[in-house]
């Protein structure tokens, strides 16, 4: 697997994706870049949305495919926006809206308290029946003013208090290492390394 497919019409993950892989020689591809559209998600969790995006891209061009479906969790909104992050304020998609949402519906609440969650899912083929699965959990709280300019959707407000910097405060190399999506890349990297 050398070549495969990202289910996502997300740059940031693109990049992120590429970044995390390139040591293992697999060269990612952006679905949209093939002509494959989103798929739908509409599944209460995040493995399910990402097994189905994977499928779905996987299905449209041949190729093996990856997918993941992760979001923010947090404590004082019981779990929201979890897996509808990308959406949290409605439709078109747009970080800031989905900030704006969030930072106001935390006005009240002392509990700041917030994880990443990431799912990762690996098909060799539309049909696989054996499909990879890898997650990682990123904890920190929610904090009212953004800080940095890196990183993609809620980063800028998701602060991490062990080490006084937002997700968008951190170089792209430590937020991989640390990162919900770094941590599960590592874990389906070695997922694969045992299936070989």
């Amino acid at each position: 697997m050398k070549r495969i497919v990202l289910a996502s019409s997300n740059s940031g993950k693109l990049r992120e994706f590429q970044q995390l892989l390139a040591s293992v020689g697999m060269e990612v591809v952006l679905q949209g870049a093939l002509g494959v559209p989103d798929a739908e998600e509409p599944h209460a969790t995040f493995v399910e949305n990402a097994l189905g995006k994977a499928r779905h891209a996987a299905m449209r061009t041949g190729l093996p495919a990856l997918a993941d479906d992760s979001g923010i969790v947090v404590e004082a909104l019981a779990g929201k926006p979890g897996v509808h992050s990308a959406r949290f304020a409605g439709e078109p998609r747009a970080d800031d809206r989905n900030n704006a949402h969030l930072i106001e519906l935390m006005r009240h609440h002392r509990d700041r308290r917030a994880h990443y969650y990431c799912v990762i899912v690996l098909v060799r083929h539309a049909a696989d029946p054996e499909p990879l699965i890898a997650d990682g959990r990123w904890h920190g709280e929610v904090i009212d003013t953004p800080r940095g300019a890196g990183g993609f959707g809620y980063d800028p407000y998701f602060l991490l208090p062990s080490l006084g910097l937002t997700a968008a405060e951190m170089t792209a190399t430590d937020k991989n290492r640390v990162s919900h999506r770094g941590i599960a890349v590592q874990r389906l990297l070695a997922l694969l390394q045992g299936r070989a």
